[in-house]
């Protein structure tokens, strides 16, 4: 005859069952905050490539062959930012200080190279999840 399951041993199921995925959900959540942090690492050690000249050409090119007169060269987390984006979304005249790694290089070649030359750079935040920046834009004007 089996035995039958007592409400004890039904508990200690459902108990199991809710470990097991809480386990999981944190395995998951190491995983992602692990390639949070390979990405942060990665854009912060990025550099300016020697192709920059002709990537940048290309670029605004197509954009006006297309009738376009601006082009998104950028994307990148506000968290990237020492101050979150604060700067920026405030647009304070200072928000270049807040740059870091891979962002103050660009905005570094465009104010060497590019601004001499007559662009013009448009710094916005493009999104707010949780009511807080999320991403920055960088797009090269003309």
């Amino acid at each position: 005859m089996t035995d039958l399951m007592r409400p004890e041993d039904l508990l200690k199921v459902t108990t199991d069952a809710e470990m097991k995925k809480a386990a999981e959900h944190l395995q998951q959540a190491k995983k992602e905050e692990e390639e949070r942090k390979q990405l942060h690492e990665m854009f912060m050690a990025k550099e300016i490539p020697p192709n920059a000249g002709e990537r940048v050409n290309a670029a605004v090119r197509r954009a006006a062959e297309q009738g376009q007169n601006e082009v998104r060269v950028i994307t990148f987390a506000a968290s990237y930012c020492s101050d979150g984006g604060r700067r920026i979304n405030n647009n304070e005249t200072d928000w270049p200080a807040s740059l870091e790694g891979y962002a103050k290089k660009a905005y570094d070649y465009y104010d060497k190279e590019l601004r001499p030359l007559g662009f013009k750079l448009r710094v916005e935040v493009l999104d707010y999840p949780g009511g807080m920046p999320g991403n920055i834009g960088f797009s090269l004007k003309w």
